[in-house]
């Protein structure tokens, strides 16, 4: 990469930065300025009577995005996020995780302490209560050891309680498990769990959309748990009263298109209320490990590691280049054939015939006779 492109990518990433630190502009905020301009820079750049003309961009909106340039600081925190190891990943980069990347609402930024792998697209989000009886911390521990085993990637909030045991299970299988903080990581919550989260970042990432010094704050817990269930394929809700923050992981999940999964409990148990709840929505009861495998089904292809093991890959990992390329020209929007065919320059025949592949291997459906879909 020369010097000029090098710059580009800098300012570019600078550009995204600056448009998700702008005190406001949430997720959902920022998607729809970036439906209308195109990208950060021509949001920052764009005239204050263009900004007001997207719905939810009043007056002080407009002159915050307008000074973000000079009263954004984004040098000083890429100059943090290196003194400590962070890395900062934008939405458009190839290391930003492709199913974040689909839901409604994504983070524009990441910083994340380790590393995300390819693998990390199979993975399961365990939660629940922070407050969980020793019936609840066995059953989460448990659970996420054998998904580990399993070569799936757990995924969970890093609280006291259910999240903790999940990644403490995951880590003592060997397994790789990502945490997403409503803090920054510089600034670990629960202060007690900073020797977890070291932990969890050499197995895999410690993760969070906030600036690495940002403190736990209250509306932070709920807007993350987005990226919970967003980086997963399902969410196992173990342990939660009616009122649990769980809840929330889970209707994100339903929201995402993501399983929803529920571990059972005693009917006495206030504890067990929202699993309750959830399994008598429509949420898989689970057990044992085979229940969540047994639902991911054609998501998850098993093979045998070198010392006998059976281990767990996404589908589409296994693909060959000739199968990736087409299904990266098949959205969850329907798509005519004929559209996959011009947007792919592949010969129709050889088209056809891979879309009957990823059509056995349940990757995508048909939807009518020339109309195709992811799930």
């Amino acid at each position: 990469m020369d010097a000029e492109q090098t710059s580009t990518n800098s300012d570019s990433l600078a550009d995204a930065m600056r448009l998700a630190m702008i005190s406001g502009v949430g997720p959902r905020l920022r998607k729809a300025l970036l439906a209308e301009f195109g990208s950060a820079a021509a949001v920052l750049a764009a005239a204050p009577a263009d900004l007001r003309q997207v719905p939810g961009i009043g007056a002080e909106l407009t002159r915050r995005i307008a000074v973000a340039r000079t009263e954004i600081d984004v040098q000083a925190e890429m100059d943090r996020c290196a003194a400590e190891g962070i890395s900062i990943l934008a939405e458009n980069m190839p290391e930003y995780p492709r199913s974040l990347r689909e839901i409604h609402d994504p983070p524009g930024i990441l910083f994340v302490r380790g590393e995300i792998r390819p693998t990390d697209a199979l993975a399961v989000a365990i939660v629940g209560s922070r407050h969980a009886t020793h019936y609840g911390l066995t059953m989460a521990e448990r659970l996420a050891g054998s998904l580990a085993r399993s070569g799936i990637t757990v995924v969970s909030g890093l609280a006291r309680g259910i999240d903790g045991a999940a990644h403490r299970g995951a880590l003592a299988a060997g397994g790789r498990t990502l945490a997403v903080l409503g803090s920054g990581l510089a600034n670990i919550y629960p202060p007690e769990h900073a020797e977890l989260a070291a932990e969890v970042a050499k197995s895999g990432a410690v993760i969070s959309e906030m600036p690495p010094d940002s403190p736990p704050v209250g509306g932070a817990f709920p807007q993350r748990n987005r990226i919970i269930s967003g980086l997963s394929l399902g969410v196992l809700v173990v342990e939660a009263s009616t009122n649990s923050g769980a809840l929330i992981t889970a209707r994100h999940a339903m929201e995402q298109g993501r399983e929803v999964y529920a571990v059972p409990g005693r009917i006495d148990n206030r504890l067990s209320r929202g699993c309750h709840r959830l399994i008598r929505d429509g949420a898989k009861l689970v057990e044992t490990v085979d229940d969540i495998l047994e639902e991911l089904g054609p998501l998850v292809a098993p093979t045998q590691s070198g010392d006998g093991a059976i281990v767990h890959h996404p589908a589409e990992l296994l693909l060959n280049e000739i199968e990736q390329q087409v299904l990266a020209k098949i959205t969850g929007e329907p798509t005519t054939i004929d559209a996959v065919v011009i947007a792919s320059g592949l010969p129709i025949s050889q088209v056809l015939s891979t879309i009957s592949v990823l059509e056995m291997r349940h990757i995508i459906r048909r939807i009518s006779g020339n109309l195709i879909a992811r799930p």
